[in-house]
């Protein structure tokens, strides 16, 4: 009989095909639909992250606001409720593509992004959120030759700037986690926890409840219009008056048409395995609980859940032409098939492990790999997107973003070249097709080439354009 390390799928056969933080007993039930007419000072549009952070800390700054906010599904159901659970302080997609980006106010992005990690550790305990937040940092891994020298420049690049990015060689990362495939680490100590995402989001709910912010759930912003000094927002058997509207809705079509040009919202892919028992967590080490990531171009993260399971997703980057959205791409057997062939590569102790649940979800991915900000209908609009995967902490940076500039306030925030510029648009279809396709190959040739970029990925990174998991 084959095993499971030459038969990776068969270590799928009873994985569940739902997310597994929204296998959860505890998840809530669903506020009603708005049905009628609604007013309100401000309208929040997304139930996830974004829209919950914006709604919340709009009652911290006042309490007396009157706040809205719609759901098209369920409160954490897309983004918020399916990704890995790391909770980073950069708000720059990682340290290396903001100082590439804005190498002039990097020292001033990264004390953003540490108190904005701060703040959210501050916000779970003042609310009573029980999403299991660890605060263990996260190492990101070399595992092939170049990348060892890459990761080495990076922390003598941080060191200069202040900031606490210890290098690891090949012995020291294997004693952190063990893995024949592990050349090197960067180990980021205090700028990254662990969390339940589903239980954050879940926790933001309440928190915005308690606070008298309304809550309706299966209710779909059908479209925005300008109604004398405010908003309206039309829903499928409602609609909404409001002096000021949030945008917080990710990958999904924005209200602002003109936005759109500057999202592709691609699928990315993850496995849990079943828990593991202590003599197979032993046989990996592993004791210090921090999330990883592998340096590729096409990469993996990974990290271990409050129960022992290991999740482990990313590699593939899916776009669909036109840039569709649709349930059926939440699962992807052959995407699942090549990532447990490669979790056994990484672990090939746990040969015999089975997985337990698969899913998928949508990114809101934009040319710089970082959100983007703006405002429309003459500032009564704000919107914050673009997070490229790496929103579970900078999506409450942008919260306060969208906040401020609704407030007409010139802030720390506002003032930096990183919220007042806006990253390349994409391409219309088919150059969009051909081009996402033709850099996806490129990005798998140079990960299979020492790194080396060719003649196509030059001239994108000449003109700022990219495209990353």
């Amino acid at each position: 009989m084959a095993s499971v390390a030459m038969n990776p799928a068969q270590s799928l056969a009873d994985a569940q095909p739902v997310p597994y933080w929204l296998d959860d007993p505890e998840r809530p039930r669903p506020r009603p639909a708005l049905v009628g007419e609604e007013h309100c000072d401000l309208l929040v549009v997304g139930g996830g992250y974004s829209g919950l952070w914006t709604a919340l800390n709009a009652k911290e700054r006042d309490p007396d606001r009157d706040v809205v906010l719609i759901e098209g599904q369920e409160v954490g159901w897309a983004a918020s409720g399916r990704n890995g659970g790391f909770c980073a302080a950069s708000l720059t997609h990682g340290f290396g593509n903001g100082l590439a980006r804005w190498p002039d106010e990097a020292a001033t992005l990264t004390d953003l992004g540490k108190r904005n990690l701060d703040g959210i550790e501050s916000a779970i305990a003042r609310h009573g959120i029980d999403c299991d937040f660890e605060r263990t940092g996260e190492i990101e891994l070399a595992t092939e030759p170049h990348q060892v020298d890459e990761l080495r420049e990076t922390a003598e690049e941080a060191g200069r700037l202040g900031l606490d990015l210890t290098y690891l060689d090949r012995d020291a990362v294997r004693a952190e986690v063990h893995s024949p495939t592990f050349l090197a680490g960067l180990w980021d100590r205090t700028g990254v926890a662990m969390l339940n995402p589903a239980r954050l989001v879940w926790g933001l709910k309440r928190a915005c409840l308690e606070r008298g912010v309304r809550i309706y759930e299966h209710t779909r912003a059908a479209s925005l219009s300008g109604r004398g000094p405010g908003m309206a927002v039309r829903t499928p058997y409602g609609r909404v008056h409001a002096r000021q509207v949030a945008l917080g809705t990710n990958a999904f079509p924005s209200l602002v048409r003109r936005v759109r040009a500057y999202v592709v919202p691609v699928y990315d892919y993850v496995l849990t395995t079943e828990p593991l028992t202590e003599e197979q967590l032993a046989s990996i080490g592993w004791r210090g609980r921090q999330g990883l990531s592998d340096s590729a171009n096409h990469f993996h993260y990974f990290r271990l859940t409050s129960d022992n399971r290991v999740l482990w997703g990313g590699y593939d980057v899916i776009y669909h032409y036109g840039s569709r959205i649709a349930q059926d791409f939440h699962q992807r057997p052959e995407t699942f098939v090549k990532l447990a062939a490669h979790f056994f590569r990484c672990f090939p102790q746990l040969e015999g492990v089975r997985f337990s649940h698969t899913w998928g979800g949508v990114i809101d991915t934009c040319s710089r790999f970082s959100p983007f900000f703006g405002t429309a209908y003459g500032g009564r609009v704000a919107y914050a997107v673009g997070y490229t995967g790496l929103g579970v902490g900078a999506s409450r940076f942008g919260a306060d973003v969208m906040l401020d500039l609704l407030a007409g306030e010139r802030t720390e925030r506002t003032e930096t070249e990183m919220v007042r510029t806006k990253p390349l648009p994409f391409p219309p279809e088919p150059v969009r097709w051909a081009g996402i396709g033709l850099t996806q190959w490129s990005l798998s040739r140079s990960d299979a080439h020492g790194g080396r970029r060719n003649l196509w990925l030059k001239a994108m990174d000449r003109v700022g354009l990219g495209f990353d998991s």
